[in-house]
């Protein structure tokens, strides 16, 4: 990838990659950052994720530091959350707790918050946070089991993957739909390109998917 800075991504997300392969930008390498993403007790949906971002951005960074080919690199870090008022949703990872994020947002709106950290090749930390307000349909409980069934919400925040099945649940979505997906596709763009990273460079022989 001569002719353009080096670009880290902090994260092994399958779908945080896809994002930015479909901006046209191809991360040199992925570091994902062994955080612990547990909310701290009466933590606020938008500090969660804002302190997520900047903590996994922070561990990407002294990996980095450490490795003579990506030093200096742009790294970026991104952590999404699930709320319902006050209320922080968990990644599900158990059926039941699947189960229960699912019936609490049956019927209703909930928010989805993805803060994104950007770490400069001269170290300074930029952070942006991108709300979207969705509105799932009343779910039955025979949809419920059969979404459970799939599997497709293991891991993810909330306990569903817009990008998948669930998308057939969305009555309404006000915001960005890549942010719920996991990275907000204009704002990440934008914030790079502000710091003067080439985001166009790979789009020349982009191929269509």
């Amino acid at each position: 990838m001569l002719g353009r800075p080096k670009f880290v991504l902090a994260s092994g997300s399958p779908r945080r990659l896809s994002l930015l392969n479909q901006a046209g930008i191809e991360p040199d390498a992925l570091r994902p950052a062994d955080v612990d993403e547990t909310p701290r007790r009466g933590e606020l949906p938008r500090a969660c994720a804002n302190r997520l971002a900047r903590a996994k951005a922070d561990a990407a960074l002294k990996s980095v530091q450490l490795d003579d080919e990506l030093r200096g690199a742009f790294i970026l870090a991104a952590d999404t959350v699930v709320a319902v008022g006050r209320r922080i949703l968990p990644k599900a990872n158990l059926v039941d707790e699947a189960a229960q994020c699912l019936r609490l947002l049956s019927g209703r709106n909930h928010r989805v918050y993805t803060a994104i950290c950007l770490v400069t090749p001269r170290e300074a930390f930029r952070q942006r946070l991108v709300e979207t307000r969705v509105r799932f349909k009343r779910l039955s409980e025979d949809d419920i089991q059969a979404y459970i069934g799939s599997g497709e919400w293991r891991g993810k925040a909330g306990g569903y993957a817009v990008q998948g099945i669930a998308g057939s649940f969305v009555v309404k979505m006000v915001g960005s739909y890549t942010n719920v997906v996991g990275l907000p596709l204009y704002e990440t763009a934008t914030l790079l390109g502000g710091e003067g990273f080439p985001i166009r460079f790979g789009w020349l022989n982009a191929t269509a998917v």
